[in-house]
């Protein structure tokens, strides 16, 4: 029904009581609580269970991660992956399954370490990510999840950061933005480095020929897929390269090199990995040693 605004039709709108502005107490939502009471200050709450041996801050408590910052676990690893093609046996996020091998040596050999969680998308395009499974991050929007994650460290009481990647294209990125916050920090305590060193490969595939005798031509296949990536990631899991489906399918090799038995594959790369742990810790404290936190840390 249309409503006409004639002079009666005021006149009659204002002979009507007037409507009340809020609605009865009863019908007034009532806020949902998630808990009820006053929720108790976990910045003094005293631990009441033991801490895990964990280096993973996202799994940790807050307490244990309070506790470790105290007792005087002040360095924080920022590990940058990618999600990206790797040919039909290694899932897209092969750098992240690599970096959780990698930032558990890392931080368990420098000790009074722990790691922020893995950037697990690189940098790049957005627009021109059309490969299946290739999601990109701009490079500002790369670059300022890394500042933001560094500065949310430093707010914590982390005293010294270092930025790592296993992607070439990550590199630049955080070249620039380590050397951004360490002008900006300066005076302050607190010290930030990017760690090139840890970017390796060149020199992995040469220990991989002279120490482990595996003598590997990558380009073989052109998979982008290679034994030594490989046979670090089967430390994480054999499932991220698909192990017993290229069994089954009769292609568990790669540039020519078996991967089987998957336990010599393994033991490979458990070696390639204290190998580029000690190259990277090495490079690690360099910068430690030339740097100016409070208390040498």
């Amino acid at each position: 029904m249309t409503i006409r605004r004639t002079l009666a039709g005021a006149l009659t709108l204002a002979l009507l009581p007037a409507l009340p502005l809020q609605l009865p107490a009863p019908l007034l939502p009532t806020p949902l609580l998630a808990q009820d009471g006053e929720m108790k200050d976990m910045a003094t709450f005293p631990r009441p269970i033991a801490a895990a041996d964990n280096v993973w801050i996202e799994e940790l408590t807050m307490l244990e991660v309070r506790d470790l910052l105290a007792s005087g676990t002040t360095t924080a690893l920022i590990l940058t992956g990618g999600i990206e093609e790797n040919g039909p046996y290694l899932t897209t996020g092969k750098h992240n399954h690599v970096l959780r091998v990698m930032g558990e040596s890392i931080a368990r050999e420098l000790g009074g370490t722990l790691v922020a969680p893995i950037v697990t998308i690189e940098p790049g395009n957005p627009q021109r990510a059309s490969t299946p499974g290739g999601i990109r991050f701009s490079q500002e929007t790369f670059m300022a999840v890394l500042r933001d994650m560094a500065t949310s460290l430093k707010a914590q009481g982390f005293t010294w950061i270092f930025l790592l990647g296993d992607s070439g294209g990550n590199q630049r990125g955080m070249a620039a933005v380590a050397d951004e916050l360490s002008a900006a920090w300066a005076g302050e305590g607190v010290g930030i480095a990017h760690i090139p060193e840890y970017y390796n490969y060149g020199d992995v595939l040469i220990y991989q020929r002279d120490v482990l005798g595996i003598d590997e031509d990558p380009r073989l296949e052109g998979l982008h897929d290679d034994y030594y990536i490989t046979s670090i990631i089967m430390n994480d899991d054999p499932r991220h390269v698909r192990l017993q489906e290229r069994i089954d399918a009769g292609k568990a090799t790669i540039n020519g090199i078996s991967i089987l038995p998957a336990e010599q594959t393994i033991e490979h790369g458990r070696r390639l990995i204290e190998f580029r742990t000690e190259v990277t810790v090495e490079a690690i404290r360099e910068r430690m040693a030339g740097g100016d936190p409070p208390n040498g840390r």
